[in-house]
């Protein structure tokens, strides 16, 4: 199953490292991190995406929980939240098909970001299921180069 852990660390140089090296000395994957900056410049927030049952979610919890650098780790997987991904996605277009492929563009709200005579790239942001949605409705016309940020997430608002 796949988990999303959020995690409060110090933002300071060689932060990342020990935190990947963690999860490389355990054998466990990361599907996506995403790293930043809080409003507190000291802090930065590493958003962990990670496949693993709830035993194995609560051995990475405790490893990282462990580390002076982390402050605080929560699995959100559970949680109500919002998250999103952005990616840009080169696509092959011909005289032919660019209509078609804009059309495609449209339908999922990317937006063009560059243009060129044989290829377009598109900017799309969403969850995980909508840019792999894209990504199989546009590789018929020729998906040419796909960049993905990974998985950001925060707590949906109290209503």
């Amino acid at each position: 199953m796949l988990h999303t852990l959020a995690a409060l660390v110090e933002n300071h140089p060689g932060v990342l490292t020990r935190v990947a090296g963690l999860f490389a000395r355990r054998a466990y994957n990361i599907d996506s991190l995403s790293v930043c900056q809080t409003d507190d410049p000291e802090l930065s927030r590493m958003t962990i995406v990670v496949h693993g049952d709830d035993q194995v979610i609560e051995q990475v919890r405790n490893q990282l929980n462990k580390l002076v650098i982390v402050h605080s780790v929560t699995d959100l997987t559970a949680e109500s939240v919002v998250d999103r991904e952005l990616a840009l996605i080169r696509v092959q277009v011909s005289p032919e098909t660019r209509s078609e492929v804009l059309q495609t563009v449209d339908i999922f709200r990317g937006r063009v970001v560059d243009m060129g005579r044989t290829n377009l790239t598109v900017e799309l942001t969403g969850d995980v299921g909508k840019i792999n949605a894209f990504v199989r409705a546009i590789r018929p016309f020729g998906l040419l180069e796909l960049v993905r940020t990974g998985k950001i997430v925060i707590r949906r608002s109290d209503v």
